[in-house]
């Protein structure tokens, strides 16, 4: 399982801090929404999502059919791949692996813009020059998994200005964009109008706790490129809750005010703490942390030991075994790890 959160083979009962959603939980206003729509599951769901899309041109202040939504920001990946079939794509590394397995699917072949440590894995000109002649597509995840460093709309705009001179298409994903303290200064969003080669990928999963519910989608002023996304999955992608809780979950707005109070502050309270650990740690800008621990290759099982499940980033392009990633949970929750890492650490 190249992902975090993957507690089902476990023998034991864990706190997984190896998926990035949001410690709040699910909403209470999307679990009544869930709740509430069991009669309606009795039907196919709608396969176009109307209800959903209406809400989420509001919420996004976007035109409906510039909206597609699926089974999770993965679904429309993976669609994406088919639809375009690209030839040669550049991917940032490490990134999201999604993108790889995807165009992997479509025999498309990958280059790599190596993020380096020693910039703090900071994207900068450099990915700008591997934007050439011959690379049909782009994936840009801001902020970066697992890094959670977040690049300026301005530098993304300078992505998306050579994408669109050489012909490729960009597609940014702003999935954890909402955990950002401004999230207005980095979603490319309202300059979609200007860019047809771009595409935005949001989802529900991270910033409103529902991961299994499945609802991701995606957002650009391409409708050829939305057709054909669309014809390239099941007709019925979006369940019947996943569409209830996304329509209550949009309307969240004390929910969300109260995540963008607790991230920032438990995100520089663990921060500080795996300081005094003596842990490297990168200047993520989300809801989870990234960190070196040099010459450690097996702090994910000494802290399952405890009790405790972390990502190994090792599996990344560009990363060893050295690095590792941690969602930003509950001031409890983040002063037990905290222990355990201290305890494993020393020992």
């Amino acid at each position: 399982m190249v992902h975090g959160g993957d507690i089902y083979g476990l023998n034991r009962p864990v706190t997984d801090f190896s998926a990035n959603g949001n410690p709040l939980g699910l909403p209470e206003g999307v679990q009544n929404a869930v709740k509430g729509c069991m009669d309606a599951c009795a039907r196919y769901p709608d396969p176009y999502c109307r209800e959903l899309v209406k809400s989420l041109a509001g919420f996004e202040r976007v035109r409906a059919e510039q909206i597609l939504c699926g089974n999770g920001a993965a679904d429309l990946i993976f669609r994406l791949a088919l639809a375009v079939k690209p030839q040669k794509a550049l991917l940032p590394a490490p990134t999201f692996s999604e993108y790889e397995q995807a165009l992997h699917t479509v025999g498309c072949k990958i280059s790599y813009a190596e993020l380096r440590e020693e910039k703090g894995f900071r994207p900068d000109k450099s990915f700008l020059e591997g934007i050439v002649p011959g690379i049909s597509m782009v994936f840009f995840c801001n902020p970066n998994n697992p890094t959670g460093i977040a690049a300026s709309k301005e530098f993304v705009l300078d992505i998306a200005k050579q994408c669109q001179k050489i012909g490729a298409l960009l597609v940014v994903d702003e999935c954890f964009q909402l955990f950002l303290d401004n999230p207005e200064l980095t979603s490319v969003v309202p300059l979609l109008d200007d860019f047809r080669n771009v595409l935005v990928l949001k989802a529900f999963t991270k910033i409103f706790g529902m991961p299994g519910l499945r609802l991701g989608y995606c957002i650009s002023s391409n409708r050829t490129l939305l057709d054909t996304m669309r014809e390239c999955g099941q007709p019925w992608a979006v369940s019947v809750p996943a569409q209830a809780a996304g329509i209550a979950a949009v309307n969240e707005g004390e929910y969300l005010e109260e995540t963008r109070r607790l991230i920032p502050e438990e995100r520089e309270f663990l921060r500080n703490g795996l300081k005094k650990l003596g842990v490297i740690c990168y200047a993520s800008e989300a809801n989870y942390l990234f960190f070196k621990v040099p010459g450690d290759l097996s702090l994910k099982e000494r802290l399952l030991e405890e009790g405790f499940l972390i990502r190994s980033c090792g599996n990344y392009p560009g990363l060893t075994g050295e690095y590792y990633r941690i969602a930003v949970r509950t001031r409890q929750e983040n002063v037990r790890l905290l222990e355990a890492m201290g305890k494993v650490l020393k020992a």
